[in-house]
């Protein structure tokens, strides 16, 4: 099992240990979760070829990969897998004749997103098949070798929050602990990261209003709630994976990995 930190990598944590409904805890050295992958340094690098972690999952689309590609160990191969969402991405304006984007294009869009559980249900709305090929990612890693799965987006708080909470949901873990889980986000960003994102933002001439705060570097727990009452109304996590294309045997094989 990796540590608590891989050196350069943003918002870094493992699931295990989150406790279970009906006694016990998930499994550690099964599923982590981050921010992107690419600032890692010489140490980080070395911390990742020495971890259970084989599976790159990327949420991200083709153009955050190609603006911040991840970093990865030449040292053993890692099976990468693009499970592209676009929501969740941040906005890209189209730019004009000039192959400039105006500050009002990008202000326009900004105004016209909506807040994080509006968001989330949207994704769920949309994305069941995506979810369920992680899923089957996790449900697919062994102790035999390293495929330990890591599901990463941007900032590793909305499109692999919510991933997150559907795959520790169907395990059956405490609904608590996975809302308390997502909230972390919030503090493993602040700081540097967060500073950085929102001044990108800025850059763009947009005010930085405590709603777009929220959306860019926040995880209120009402937004996760929010996520899974929309669950709940359509038949709860292990329904709606199945609805992705999930099966019954990959659906116990995924409660097998993360409850050990």
């Amino acid at each position: 099992m990796t540590g608590d930190t891989i050196d350069g990598l943003v918002n870094f944590r493992d699931t295990g240990g989150t406790t279970l409904k009906d006694g016990g805890r998930t499994r550690s050295g099964v599923l982590y979760r981050a921010a992107a992958l690419n600032a890692l340094t010489e140490t980080g690098l070395t911390q990742l070829a020495e971890s259970p972690i084989g599976v790159i999952a990327d949420f991200r689309t083709p153009v955050e990969q190609q603006m911040a590609p991840d970093l990865l160990p030449a040292t053993r191969p890692f099976h990468r897998v693009s499970l592209a969402l676009l929501e969740g991405a941040l906005p890209q304006p189209a730019a004009g004749a000039d192959g400039v984007v105006a500050p009002e294009a990008f202000a326009r869009v900004l105004d016209d997103l909506p807040s994080l559980g509006e968001l989330y249900t949207t994704m769920l709305t949309h994305g069941a098949a995506t979810f369920a090929d992680l899923a089957r990612l996790v449900a697919a890693s062994t102790d035999d070798e390293p495929s330990a799965v890591i599901v990463h987006c941007t900032a590793g708080k909305d499109r692999t929050g919510v991933a997150v909470a559907l795959m520790l949901d169907a395990a059956g873990a405490d609904r608590e602990e996975i809302v308390a889980d997502y909230a972390q986000s919030q503090e493993n960003l602040a700081g540097a990261w967060a500073e950085g994102m929102l001044q990108l933002v800025a850059s763009f001439g947009v005010p930085l209003t405590p709603e777009l705060r929220t959306l860019v570097t926040g995880t209120p727990p009402a937004a996760i709630r929010t996520a899974f009452a929309w669950i709940d109304e359509n038949g709860g996590a292990a329904e709606y994976l199945t609805s992705g294309g999930l099966t019954a045997d990959e659906l116990a094989a995924l409660r097998a990995r993360l409850r050990g």
